[in-house]
C-alpha cells in the first residue's frame, strides 16, 4: 500500500530546497483525527503493515501492526470510557517508553480527551504542580515504586483521590493490561457533540522548563499533519522503513519522531525502553534492528563518539538527524567519521514543529540549524524590526501565515501567551543570525546571552571552542556577575574518562579557547562536575547553574 501522505499534501516530491520552500502546501481535511484517519485506515487497507517495534533491556520484544494498534487502542478507549474519561478530560501519562503509551495516546485521541505526557522522573512536588495546573483527575503510569509513592504524596498534599491506572499491580491502582482485555476491539467514531474538530485541543505538553516553571503548551487536532515535514523532509523516513528517535515520551520529541509524521509517511517506529542510557546498548539495537533513519539529541552523539564502534555494521543506517540542543561542529565532524553520514540539524520547540532545518536536499554547514521550513514565515527581529544579514535577532514566526504546527497558546495562562505572541509574531526567546546563503546560526536563549565588557557573547560559540579540546565531553557556559566587566564567562565542564581535574588542565583549556576563538571569549572561571543539569529533553539547564552560583 502507498502511504497516506498523498492525502495531506499538495505534492510529495520536490527538486530542491527552493522548490520545496516555495511550493509545499498542506491539505487539511475537516475534522481530522490522526487515530481514526491514519492508524485505522492503515489497519483496514494494509493490516500487516508494521507500526511499532518495541524492546527493553530485559530481552523483551513486541511487534505491533497497524491492525494491532487499532484494536489495542480501541480496547483502551473502551476501558478509559468505563472509568469516566470523556471528551475534553485531561489525562496525565507517565508511561516512559512503554508500548502502552501508544495505546493510550491513540485511545485518548479517539475519545477526544487530552493526553498530557510527562516524564517518569517527576517528584511529588512536580506532580502536585502538574496535577493542580492541569486539573488532572486520571493518571496512567508505569510501575515504578518511586513514582507510585510520589503520586501518593501528591494526592495527600492536594487532598484528592485520583483515578489511577498502572501497567503493574499496586493497591488502589487499576491494572492497565488486565483491564483492556475485558473490552471489545471495536470503537465507534464519536458523533454529535462528542465529535472532535480541528480546533479542539488534542494534546498538551509541559514545556521543558529550562527556566522557570514549565508551561502547558496546547496543540490542536491538525498538529500531527505538521510533522509530515519532520518525518519526510528532515528525518528522510521512507515507506516501510524503520525510524528511531531517542526520546522519552515525557518530551514532545517522542511524538515528533515516534508517532505522527512517521506513521503518515508509512514508516515503522522503533522504541527502545531502556532503564539507564548506555551508548553501546543503543548502538547494538541500531545494528540488530536495522534502523534506517535515526534522530537523537547532540548529548547522545557526544557519548557515541567517545566509544569504539569499529566492530559494528551500520550499512542499514542511511540518514541521521539531531535536535534539542545546538550541534557542536566538532561533534558533527567526528560523527561523520564514525558513520560516514552527515548529521542534519533541526530547530523547533514544544510550541512549534521543525521550523528551521537542514532538509534532505541541503548540504549542511556544521553548526548551523539550517534553513527556514516551508509554511513558516520565520524572521529575526530586534526591536520589532527585521535584522540585516549577519546581525543577531530573536527567531520569530508570523502567526497569520501558519497553516498548522504552531501552538494555540499556553493553557489557562493568557498572560504568558500574550508575552510570547504579540505584534503578529510568536517570539521564540532564541537568538540567531542568518548568513548570506540563508542558513541560520544559533546564538543562545535570550536569557543565556552573556554581556561582558560591552560584548554580547552567546554560550554556544564558547562551548564549541571548549568541546574541541579532547578533555571536554560536555560543557555549559554561563555568565557570572562581575563588578568591573558586568559579567565574566564561566565554563562548567564534564571531563572525558582519561582526564582528572587540575589547575593545570584549567589553564590548558583556557589557552585552547583563546587559540580557536576570539580571546575575550575565554572562560575566566572553570568548574569540573560529574554531570550537567538537564531537562528530560537533554537541554542543559544553565539557569540551574546560575542559581547555584548565586547562592
Amino acid at each position: 500500500m502507498v502511504s497516506l501522505l498523498k492525502n495531506y499534501v499538495n505534492r510529495i516530491d520536490f527538486d530542491s530546497y527552493e522548490d520545496f520552500k516555495e511550493n509545499f502546501r498542506f491539505q487539511i481535511p475537516e475534522n481530522f483525527n490522526f487515530a481514526f484517519d491514519v492508524v485505522d485506515i492503515y489497519a483496514e487497507q494494509d493490516p500487516e503493515k508494521i507500526a511499532l517495534v518495541w524492546v527493553d533491556d530485559f530481552n523483551q520484544e513486541k511487534r505491533f501492526t497497524f491492525l494491532d494498534m487499532k484494536e489495542y487502542s480501541n480496547k483502551t478507549a473502551n476501558f478509559f470510557k468505563s472509568i469516566g474519561i470523556k471528551k475534553g478530560y485531561n489525562v496525565l501519562l507517565t508511561l516512559k517508553n512503554r508500548y502502552e503509551f501508544w495505546f493510550s495516546i491513540l485511545a485518548l485521541h479517539k475519545i477526544g480527551a487530552i493526553p498530557i505526557p510527562a516524564t517518569h522522573m517527576l517528584k511529588a512536588k512536580d506532580l502536585v504542580y502538574r496535577i493542580k495546573k492541569a486539573d488532572i483527575k486520571v493518571v496512567v503510569s508505569i510501575d515504578d515504586n518511586d513514582l507510585i509513592n510520589a503520586y501518593k504524596e501528591a494526592e495527600k498534599e492536594l487532598n484528592i483521590d485520583l483515578i489511577k491506572v498502572t501497567v503493574g499491580h499496586h493497591e488502589n491502582w487499576l491494572n492497565f493490561d488486565e483491564n483492556i482485555e475485558k473490552f471489545r476491539v471495536d470503537f465507534k467514531r464519536p458523533t454529535g457533540i462528542d465529535t472532535t474538530n480541528n480546533n479542539d485541543i488534542m494534546i498538551i505538553y509541559f514545556s521543558s522548563g529550562t527556566s522557570g516553571q514549565p508551561k502547558m503548551v496546547k496543540h490542536d487536532f491538525t498538529y500531527p499533519l505538521s510533522h509530515i515535514i519532520t518525518s519526510k523532509y528532515w528525518h528522510n523516513a521512507v515507506e516501510d522503513g524503520i525510524h528511531h528517535t531517542s526520546a522519552d515520551t515525557g518530551w514532545m520529541k517522542a511524538v515528533w519522531g515516534g508517532l505522527y509524521g512517521q506513521w503518515i509517511v508509512g514508516t515503522g517506529v522503533f522504541i527502545y525502553d531502556y532503564d539507564k542510557f548506555n551508548p553501546l546498548n543503543l548502538i547494538d539495537k541500531i545494528e540488530r534492528y536495522k534502523i534506517n533513519t535515526f534522530c537523537a539529541p547532540p548529548t547522545i552523539y557526544r557519548f557515541l563518539i567517545k566509544e569504539d564502534l569499529s566492530g559494528y555494521d551500520f550499512s542499514n543506517l542511511k540518514y541521521i538527524t539531531t535536535a534539542g540542543e545546538p550541534l557542536n561542529p566538532e561533534v558533527f565532524n567526528k560523527v561523520h567519521d564514525m558513520f560516514g553520514l552527515k548529521l542534519k540539524e533541526g530547530f523547533g520547540q514544544t510550541e512549534t514543529v521543525i521550523s528551521v532545518a537542514n532538509f534532505i536536499w541541503m548540504e549542511p554547514k556544521p553548526g548551523s540549524m539550517g534553513k527556514i521550513s516551508p509554511g513558516y514565515d520565520v524572521v529575526l527581529l530586534k526591536n520589532n524590526k527585521t535584522v540585516d544579514i549577519g546581525d543577531e535577532g530573536e527567531l520569530s514566526i508570523k502567526i497569520d501565515n501558519v497553516q498548522t504546527g504552531l501552538f494555540s497558546g499556553y493553557h489557562k495562562d493568557k498572560d504568558k501567551t500574550d508575552e510570547t505572541c504579540y505584534n503578529g509574531f510568536y517570539h521564540s526567546g532564541d537568538t540567531a543570525w542568518k548568513d548570506e546563503d540563508g542558513y541560520l546560526w544559533f546564538v543562545g536563549r535570550n536569557d543565556d546571552i552573556i554581556k561582558s565588557s560591552g560584548y554580547r557573547i552567546g554560550p554556544f560559540e564558547v562551548e564549541n571552542a571548549l568541546i574541541s579540546h579532547p578533555s571536554v565531553i560536555e560543557c555549559a557556559v554561563t555568565g557570572v556577575p562581575d563588578p568591573v566587566r558586568g559579567q565574566i564567562i564561566k565554563a562548567t565542564i564534564v571531563l572525558a574518562d582519561d582526564y582528572q581535574p587540575s589547575e593545570e588542565l584549567k589553564k590548558e583549556i583556557q589557552t585552547h579557547v583563546k587559540s580557536v576563538t576570539a580571546p575575550y571569549k575565554y572562560p575566566r572561571l572553570i568548574e569540573f562536575i560529574n554531570e550537567l543539569p538537564k531537562t528530560i529533553s537533554g537541554k542543559i539547564r544553565r539557569v540551574e547553574i546560575r542559581e547555584d552560583d548565586s547562592k
